[in-house]
């Protein structure tokens, strides 16, 4: 199994929008968590410490915007690339692109911050970012997913606030 995906699209005017007609797909991981972490989680006299397994987990079921397929499947998700500091509150998710010209990046971005913002209490800064090197514009849409204010003035259009919760119907249930 790669470490990404890197297919290359079929259809030429897709791949000329940024988009992938044929992302390859990936096996999903069928680790879970243990049943004594979760019932440890459960117990509210008890502090529930965050892990990388537990962020991935949140994440990893999202749908791709543009394809039937999770970020997991794409590989645009891996846990490899979450990073959790559960004492100091911070957490980075770094993700994947199919492809390094993507225009639904930012779009997947915003939805895996959506999730952990509905997901994780609000001790945790959130980091949202392309992995290094695997987009023509990284830094500028690393700097849209890490501005609170962009986030919310995106999440206040209805339509892009459909799509996202489109992406993350059934994630977590």
């Amino acid at each position: 199994v790669a470490s990404s995906c890197r297919a290359v699209p079929s259809d030429p005017a897709m791949a000329a929008a940024g988009l992938n007609s044929s992302p390859q797909l990936h096996s999903v991981q069928l680790e879970k968590r243990e049943a004594a972490a979760l019932a440890a989680e459960a117990d509210p006299e008890c502090r529930d410490e965050f892990d990388d397994f537990e962020i991935f987990d949140l994440i990893r079921d999202i749908k791709d915007p543009e394809h039937p397929h999770t970020l997991e499947q794409l590989h645009v998700a891996q846990r490899a690339l979450v990073s959790v500091d559960d004492l100091g509150g911070r957490i980075c998710v770094q993700f994947t692109p199919t492809i390094p010209h993507c225009s639904m990046a930012t779009l997947i971005g915003l939805c895996i911050r959506v999730r952990l913002i509905r997901s994780l209490p609000p001790r945790f800064k959130v980091d949202v970012r392309i992995t290094p090197g695997k987009h023509e514009q990284e830094a500028a849409i690393n700097k849209q997913l890490n501005d609170k204010e962009r986030v919310m003035a995106a999440l206040e259009n209805d339509n892009l606030l459909k799509v996202v919760n489109q992406c993350l119907e059934g994630v977590g249930d």
